[in-house]
């Protein structure tokens, strides 16, 4: 049975830049670190780390503009805000890590992963991307649109309100639209004019898919392509739910999770035998 960390005295958070550790670890045996969704912030993992087994230390992320990060300028170019995390992850990368990402936060992951390989750092031991496709192009019948960062304030808050994910306080009330609007506009210019490189070579990285079975933006055909991308693709997790399905089946993932880094970081100590 995984020991839980509510039997472990309480530490306060450490917070530095762009990382958030709700619970740090002294010699954790692993760092996990979580990728927000367009729009978002490091408050979609809120209380997670309570999840995951009491030897790992999970850090969630903000980029830039929003959380303590909140005056600094938005970036909305991939190449861009990977080369922030770079410098951001710098210090936290000494011991093993993984990445997971929901949404914006799949791509930025995975764009981090290849810029680390192609820089000849240290590599996440395991890769979780969530309801994100391999590519910015939908799949045939879903509702999204190719351009989001481009509709009319109005036609922007209705496609977040038929998607689900972002507190009606936000879109019903124009002064607080005013506040966030232009955050969902950034990070939408982000992820809709995102190309993948054609020629990148698979990641070395083990690689997982997380989806909900109802999302009507990114279908299983597209989670399901990741497979394509890694050398080692270790399967489709789908839950009932849409977009944001995790947010009604945290304990579940978060099992998952532990498993899929487990896999992964067994099938590479066999490979050093």
């Amino acid at each position: 049975m995984v020991t839980r960390t509510a039997a472990r005295p309480a530490r306060r958070p450490l917070t530095h830049g762009a990382v958030t550790c709700p619970r740090p670890v002294p010699g954790a045996a692993l760092r996990l670190f979580l990728f927000h969704h367009a729009g978002g912030s490091h408050l979609l993992y809120r209380d997670w780390e309570h999840e995951f087994p009491a030897d790992w230390e999970v850090c969630v992320l903000d980029a830039p503009g929003r959380g303590r990060l909140s005056d600094t300028p938005l970036i909305d170019n991939s190449d861009e805000l990977v080369a922030f995390f770079v410098r951001e992850l710098q210090p936290w990368t000494e011991r093993p890590f993984a990445f997971f990402g929901h949404s914006m936060g799949s791509l930025v992951a995975y764009e981090l992963t290849r810029r680390l390989a192609a820089e000849g750092r240290s590599l996440p031991v395991w890769l979780g991307v969530s309801a994100c496709g391999t590519s910015p192009r939908p799949a045939r019948g879903t509702t999204t649109p190719t351009a989001r960062h481009l509709l009319t304030d109005g036609e922007l808050r209705e496609w977040l309100r038929s998607v689900g994910g972002t507190p009606d306080a936000v879109l019903n009330d124009d002064a607080t639209w005013r506040h966030f609007g232009p955050m969902f506009r950034n990070d939408f210019a982000l992820v809709d004019t995102w190309r993948p490189a054609a020629d990148a070579p698979p990641l070395r990285t083990p690689v997982s898919a997380f989806g909900g079975d109802a999302d009507p933006v990114v279908g299983r055909e597209r989670l399901a392509a990741w497979a394509g991308r890694t050398e080692r693709f270790l399967g489709l997790n789908m839950f009932d739910g849409g977009h944001f399905y995790l947010a009604h089946h945290r304990r579940p993932v978060a099992r998952r999770i532990t498993a899929a880094v487990a896999a992964a970081r067994r099938t590479a100590r066999e490979h050093l035998v």
